[in-house]
């Protein structure tokens, strides 16, 4: 078994409990954790024995794109996607919200949705 980090997935979305955040959108930061079963992968060194971080990404985006009113729920697609790949046996999904509209000091305001087949 291997673990598979794709961190840092900078996107603009839309996603947001006040009407302004659905007309303006935001900044979001996404980090994505895999367990994959690695071990054709090992043995053969090619692509189609791993998972792709290419589609890692786009289905990302994708999720990313519908838009919701809460940070959770794009979490919980994209954790629900990933799963439906082959070779991934568990996953965890950290969605970050960049400056949200909050009067407040803080370091980070994310969410993360994990699941396992």
């Amino acid at each position: 078994m291997g673990l598979i980090k794709i961190e840092g997935i900078k996107l603009y979305a839309y996603h947001g409990h006040l009407p302004e955040e659905a007309v303006l959108g935001g900044h979001f930061i996404i980090n994505i954790c895999l367990n994959v079963d690695t071990s054709l992968v090992e043995k053969s060194d090619t692509l189609d024995d791993t998972v792709d971080y290419v589609s890692v990404i786009e289905i990302v985006k994708e999720q990313m794109n519908i838009r919701s009113s809460m940070i959770e729920c794009p979490a919980n697609r994209i954790m629900k996607k990933l799963l439906l790949l082959n070779r991934v046996l568990n996953v965890k999904v950290e969605v970050e919200k960049v400056l949200p509209p909050i009067n407040a000091c803080f370091d980070k305001i994310s969410v993360v949705s994990e699941g396992s087949n």
